[in-house]
This record gives C-alpha cells, sequence and structure tokens, in this order.
C-alpha cells in the first residue's frame, strides 16, 4: 500500500511507546501485521523498512492503520485504537467520537473502547457537544439495513470465556440497583472506568464464536446503561454516543430485539428530552419494524409507549390513542396489566438463563404495569388531559417499588402536575414536597428538570402562599445540593 507522510513528518513517538511495550522487533511487527491483515482479506507485504518508515511518521493508506492497531492489542492482550498508534490523522477526534455506526465488527470494538477512553479522558470535551436529531435517526436506518455480523470470534489476546460475560452481567444489575436507588451522579464514573479498563480488555481478547454472541450482548446493555445515565446527568450529546454503540453492540451479538429497545428506550427518550417529537415517533417505530416477530409482548408494549410518547408531544390525540391502546393490549398479552398489582403480576417463571416473565429476557423485566402507567401519564400530562394522567401517575405510584426511588419521584410530579391541570394548587405542592424529599437523596439532573418543570406550571400561582413555601424549599434544596 503506498503510504502518506503525517502532517509535518513528525516522528511517531505513540507508536514507538507501544513497539517497545509490547517487546516486538520491527521484523516481527511487520510479520503479525501482515498476518492479520490476510484474515481480512487484505495482502500486506510489509517488512521492517515500512516499520521504520511509520516511525518516522509516514502513514499506510485505507485499512493498514486499524489492523496495525489490531496487530499490536493481539501481542499486547488488550484493545489498542488507531489513535493510539498515531495514526488517527484527525479521524478520532473528540468531536467525532462514537456517532459511527461502525460497518465492521473490528470497527465497532474500536469505536466503543475509543468513546470509553474519551470520556474517561477528556470528558469535559466530550460532555459539552450538542445532539442532532440527524445523529439519532442516521443509525437506526443503517440497523434496519443491516444484517447480523456472520462472525464475532477473536482469536487474540487472553481467554474470554462465559464466566467473564456473567461477571459483566452482574455488576450491570448491580449497577442499576445503585442508579435508581442514588441517581447517576453518583454511579456514572464507576460505570465508564469499568467499561474502558476491564469491558474493554474483553472485547479485545480471544473467544469462540457463542461467547463472542454473549459477550457484546452483556456489553450492549451496560453501554446503554452509561447512555441513560449521561441523560440523567444532563449530558445528552454524550448520551447519543453511547445509545449509537449500544446499537451497534446489540447488532453484533444478534439480538434484533434489544437493538429496538435502544432505540425505543434510549434514543427515542433521548429525542423526547430534547423537544424533537417527529424523531421519537420515528424512532420508536424503526424499533417495531427492526425487531418485528423477535420480541416478547413485554416489549411490544413498550415500543409502542415509545411511540405514543412521541405523538402526545405532537398533540395528536387521535394518533396517540390508537398506539396507546397497542401498548395496552400488548401488556395484556404479556399478562402484567393489573391496576396497583405492583411489578411482576402475570405468569412466574422463565425459560432458562436471560428470561424474566415468561419468556421475557432480563433487559425487558423491568417494563411492568407501572412503567406502563408512567408512560400514559406522561401523555395525558402533554396532551393536556388532566383526570386520565392523575390516574396514570397513580398506578404507577402505586406499582413501583421502594428501591425505585428516582422513578417513584417522577411519577409524584408528574402526579402533582395533573393537580396544578385540575386547579389543586395546595394538593399539588404536597405532592411536589413529598417528590422534592425523595430527591434528596438522589443526584439526578432529569429529576431537577421535573420540579422545575413543575414549579414553571405552578407559576401563574406564585402569589398563593403554599406556592411560595414550596418554591422556596426547592431554592433551599437547589443551594444545598
Amino acid at each position: 500500500m503506498a503510504a502518506r507522510p503525517l502532517v509535518a513528518r513528525q516522528p511517531n513517538e505513540r507508536l514507538q511507546g507501544l513497539i517497545q511495550e509490547a517487546a516486538c522487533s520491527n521484523a516481527g511487527l511487520a510479520r503479525r501485521v501482515n498476518m492479520c491483515g490476510a484474515e481480512h482479506g487484505l495482502d500486506l507485504r510489509y517488512d521492517k523498512t515500512s516499520v521504520a518508515r511509520w516511525l518516522r511518521g509516514q502513514q499506510p493508506r485505507g485499512r493498514a492503520p486499524a489492523i496495525i492497531a489490531e496487530a499490536l492489542g493481539r501481542k499486547l492482550g488488550r484493545t489498542v485504537t488507531i489513535d493510539e498508534i498515531g495514526m488517527a490523522n484527525g479521524k478520532n477526534l473528540a468531536s467525532g467520537v462514537g456517532l459511527q455506526f461502525a460497518p465492521t465488527v473490528l470497527g465497532a470494538i474500536e469505536q466503543v473502547c475509543e468513546l470509553w477512553r474519551s470520556d474517561v479522558g477528556r470528558r469535559d470535551f466530550l460532555s459539552g457537544a450538542t445532539v442532532a436529531a440527524s445523529a439519532l435517526v442516521e443509525p437506526s436506518r443503517d440497523w434496519l439495513i443491516t444484517g447480523v455480523d456472520a462472525q464475532v470470534a477473536r482469536t487474540a489476546g487472553a481467554r474470554v470465556g462465559l464466566a467473564d460475560v456473567e461477571a459483566v452481567r452482574a455488576m450491570t444489575d448491580a449497577l442499576v440497583d445503585l442508579d435508581h436507588r442514588f441517581g447517576s451522579g453518583r454511579v456514572r464514573p464507576v460505570v465508564v472506568h469499568y467499561l474502558n479498563s476491564v469491558v474493554s480488555g474483553l472485547l479485545g481478547g480471544s473467544y469462540r464464536e457463542s461467547v463472542g454472541r454473549e459477550l457484546f450482548a452483556a456489553v450492549a446493555r451496560l453501554t446503554e446503561l452509561a447512555g441513560y445515565m449521561a441523560v440523567d446527568t444532563g449530558q445528552p450529546g454524550l448520551a447519543q454516543r453511547y445509545y449509537i454503540q449500544a446499537l451497534r453492540l446489540a447488532q453484533a451479538a444478534g439480538d434484533r430485539g434489544y437493538g429496538g429497545y435502544v432505540l425505543a428506550a434510549g434514543m427515542s427518550h433521548l429525542a423526547a428530552t430534547l423537544g424533537n417529537p417527529r424523531e421519537i415517533a420515528q424512532l420508536a417505530r424503526a424499533a417495531q419494524e427492526g425487531a418485528r416477530g423477535r420480541v416478547t409482548p413485554r416489549a411490544e408494549a413498550m415500543f409502542f409507549a415509545a411511540e405514543a410518547r412521541g405523538h402526545a408531544l405532537m398533540g395528536d390525540g387521535r394518533a396517540f390513542q390508537v398506539v396507546a391502546g397497542q401498548a395496552v393490549a400488548a401488556m395484556e398479552r404479556a399478562g402484567d396489566l393489573v391496576p396497583g398489582a405492583g411489578p411482576g403480576a402475570g405468569p412466574a417463571g422463565g425459560s432458562g438463563p436471560g428470561s424474566a416473565s415468561g419468556d421475557d429476557p432480563v433487559w425487558i423485566a423491568h417494563f411492568d404495569h407501572a412503567y406502563l402507567a408512567d408512560e400514559l401519564a406522561h401523555c395525558h400530562r402533554d396532551l393536556g388531559q388532566a383526570e386520565p394522567a392523575r390516574r396514570r401517575a397513580e398506578e404507577a405510584l402505586a406499582g413501583h417499588p421502594e428501591p425505585r426511588v428516582r422513578r417513584r419521584a417522577i411519577d409524584l410530579v408528574l402526579l402533582a402536575s395533573a393537580q396544578v391541570q385540575q386547579r389543586e394548587i395546595e394538593q399539588a405542592c404536597h405532592t411536589g414536597t413529598q417528590a422534592l424529599d425523595l430527591l434528596a437523596g438522589l443526584r439526578s439532573n432529569r429529576g431537577a428538570e421535573y420540579l422545575e418543570d413543575l414549579q414553571h406550571r405552578l407559576e401563574p400561582f406564585r402569589n398563593e402562599a403554599v406556592v411560595r413555601e414550596f418554591s422556596a424549599r426547592m431554592d433551599a434544596q437547589g443551594q444545598a445540593a
């Protein structure tokens, strides 16, 4: 392959450092690169002179930098990115990290590992990035038209087994629990460091095909969680990057159902927080189409509920009614639609590992009657339908258990908003105070935004003593945070 010089032909000190770390000679690296390239269908004929040119600052074209990074990663037993070998050439600047739905498994690994590294090392730069609707919709299109990766197995690095995958799943479950109880502000740094320090090494390891699929599925779920936590800490630009990569990892896992979940539960809800109702419905419909016939009724209910949010925000009551009815019907088929029955109503048991209720996978297990009522309460509120919003918020509160602290606080705010719409101002302030008390122990930007929205809705009644008292408590809590 022809080579091009780096800007100003500076010596590549990054590559030199990695070669030394790998205890590899120039000739040895050239052989490894040629062998790695052959596995990818490339006829590479590099030698020690080629490596010497790279060290002087020349950069090979095409896919060669990624192959060099993979070859060094195999020798080091960890993932190495093209940025680490000094051959990013502007491609991996933080502004573009994580925004691509990579066409290959190798590219997906490199993309997500670079996102984790950038998040740990350049958090302020990444979090300041804005989110664009097109950056959410375009990956959903790629996901719809792209088939499952033919192969994900790897033969480089340390051996990865099912025990490693189970460890990632267990860590994810523990982090989800902590997030519910204490908010993402206290937990997200732990998630990101775990992804960067432990999970990146697993992805860059050696695993059989079946283990690889399970690994990508587990990592997709943890990456999606990190995206949600970015939303909850007020970083939507960072969240979109995590959601895009979670979608790509789900594709590598061969799990179309979870890909739909990332679209509907993650990307669609992110569009909702940004006030893009058309994209909310688009992403939810993409989830329905791409996962058709591959998900359980519970997941279908969640996908329909996400679309309903978009119609409600657009003020389309008729379309909302149709899709909300589909969500309710799907939840009835799941056997979980008994008001006040709480989570887990319906058939018990499972069909083996990864199942919750019936054939439900673990990632949809939380979406019960209470969560559906919560979604519909949002819709009725946005449509100005106070009484049904109140009923659904009360149903959600009755169903959410105590450990779901943030969700219960949000439902209290939804109930208070409905009470404001019904001009029950004193009761609304009392309910809002309950939410304020719950959120006092959480670091949750979403919770704070819901309270600010409630305060805005109370603004026309600002001269009433109970409203002034509530606002004063909010201000005091904000100063103490």
